[in-house]
């Protein structure tokens, strides 16, 4: 399985505290060494950087980690590979323009036997996170208009990450550099961090900040992961089938729909390690 962080902020905020912390479960804490990727969102443009090597020793990943890029959305993914090889084309985020913006979609669980629809949208690698999110990017294309509310996209969205639920574990991030739409099949959590600010330790390695000399009162600040990545905050755990709507820092609309209890983490398929294709 695979590990994803996002960000929802009221301001743009650097993700480095965080990413910190998820990059020591590719490879160190954790057994998520397939490849990383990370996009951030600057006003309507997207930098993103992807490597296929264990992000606890990619130099590109340390790089990242002390880069202070300021966004306001943000969505990061470390994978253990379980449908498709560790390449380049299969690293997360993917990234997909839609009515002049770029969608980003990173996914973690497994539905090894989809198929998706025919459309305009086509995935580059084998994955099926890959093929889920073209999936999304084609219903959404020929179901909604380029104007759509925040309640139309939902509307769309849900059902359709409670179909892909029906059939595997489906956990997800999708943004457009607005809003950041998030789905729990089996572990997703969140925390939101707003005035009195105060410090904060990761778990997986000895850094610590005081998140009061790094912010302003009106500073609203969501991040959300696959586990919590702190040891001294509470974080709100998702339940099964949750969704939520990010706007801001803030969840501007949620829900809770019936699915499926799938496969636990250790008895997902997974492809042979050796295998690393270009």
């Amino acid at each position: 399985m695979c590990e994803l962080l996002g960000m929802s902020a009221n301001t743009p905020t650097d993700l480095c505290f965080s990413f910190t912390g998820l990059t020591r479960r590719g490879g160190e804490t954790g057994p998520h060494k397939d490849g990383w990727g990370v996009a951030f969102y600057e006003g309507t443009g997207v930098r993103m950087f992807h490597d296929p090597e264990p992000c606890a020793t990619s130099p590109i990943a340390d790089f990242v980690s002390k880069l202070p890029i300021k966004s306001k959305s943000a969505i990061c993914h470390i994978r253990q590979a379980n449908v498709g090889n560790i390449n380049l084309a299969n690293t997360h985020p993917f990234a997909r323009e839609l009515w002049g913006r770029y969608w980003v979609f990173a996914h973690n669980g497994q539905l090894p036997s989809f198929s998706p629809k025919q459309g305009m949208y086509e995935a580059v690698g084998d994955t099926d996170s890959e093929a889920l999110f073209c999936d999304i990017m084609n219903t959404v294309r020929d179901n909604l208009p380029r104007s759509a509310s925040n309640e139309e996209l939902a509307a769309t969205l849900v059902p359709l990450a409670q179909s892909y639920a029906q059939k595997g574990v489906f956990n997800c991030l999708l943004s457009n550099g607005d809003w950041l739409f998030t789905f729990c099949s089996t572990k997703l959590a969140s925390i939101t961090r707003r005035a009195p600010f105060g410090p904060a330790c990761l778990k997986d390695v000895e850094v610590e900040i005081d998140f009061a000399a790094e912010t302003t009162p009106k500073d609203v600040v969501s991040i959300i992961a696959t586990e919590p990545l702190t040891n001294d905050e509470q974080w709100d755990i998702y339940e099964r089938g949750e969704w939520k709507l990010w706007l801001e820092g803030e969840v501007v609309a949620s829900g809770k729909v019936d699915v499926p209890e799938h496969k636990k983490e250790a008895q997902m398929v997974s492809p042979d390690p050796a295998l690393h294709s270009s």
